[in-house]
């Protein structure tokens, strides 16, 4: 059974920008996070040798994966098995991140799989024609993410986020979605949640700050703040 995710969420992914050690303190400082702001689901991206290690400081956290791809136990040497993120304790996965993109077919089967084991599904689209297509498969999350503003520090504008919202909602009603290009600050967070998105996140706004953890911390403060004057 998936983990409940509510329906406003922040996620920080820090790629491979952080790992081992600095991944450890992340973990606990998004568990300590979860604790504090019960209505935000709070999701940190490991990479998969690091995913058991930061799951053992979760509980109300999620540990999510970079990527799964769409096998089964047996043949597949080099590919990510989702049974082996399971077990390693993820309870959410992305897939079709611009940096790791995929054809169609290898979507639909990378969210089959992850729904038969319980493993909520963040599916990435660089456009709204793309946010449509995905929808038709109901996933947990769509991340609507133009691909020419990441790591730009500049946010999509606001009637992409207008727009790719209601293709979504009308297409999946239940799909959660997240706008993620260019956050770099806490006013970023606020403000594509107040434009109407359920979540958002960020890398290296996070990653290079001077002191990552109490960016991640005003980061999700931003985006309580807002969650609770949208009513939410």
């Amino acid at each position: 059974m998936k983990k409940k995710l509510s329906k406003s969420f922040f996620i920080f992914n820090p790629k491979s920008y952080l790992f081992g050690n600095e991944i450890e303190k992340m973990s606990k400082v998004a568990e300590e996070l979860a604790q504090k702001y019960p209505n935000i689901s709070i999701l940190l991206t490991t990479p998969y040798a690091d995913i058991y290690r930061a799951s053992q400081n979760v509980n109300k956290a999620f540990i999510s994966a970079q990527h799964i791809d769409g096998i089964k136990p047996g043949r597949g040497m080099g590919s990510v098995l989702p049974e082996s993120i399971v077990s390693s304790g993820a309870s959410a996965t992305f897939i079709n991140h611009a940096e790791h993109p995929l054809t169609f077919d290898e979507i639909i089967g990378a969210v089959r799989r992850a729904d038969s084991l319980g493993l909520l599904t963040i599916v990435c689209a660089n456009s709204i024609e793309e946010a449509r297509a995905v929808a038709t498969l109901k996933p947990d999350v769509i991340l609507c993410e133009p691909t020419e503003l990441i790591g730009t520090g500049k946010t999509s504008p606001e009637d992409y986020i207008v727009n790719t919202n209601k293709v979504i909602k009308e297409i999946s009603p239940k799909t959660l979605v997240m706008q993620g290009a260019g956050i770099s600050r806490p006013e970023d967070v606020y403000n594509v949640i107040k434009l109407g998105a359920d979540g958002t996140g960020c890398t290296s706004g996070i990653t290079n700050a001077s002191d990552p953890a109490e960016m991640f911390k005003d980061m999700v403060k931003a985006c309580y703040d807002a969650t609770v004057e949208k009513g939410v």
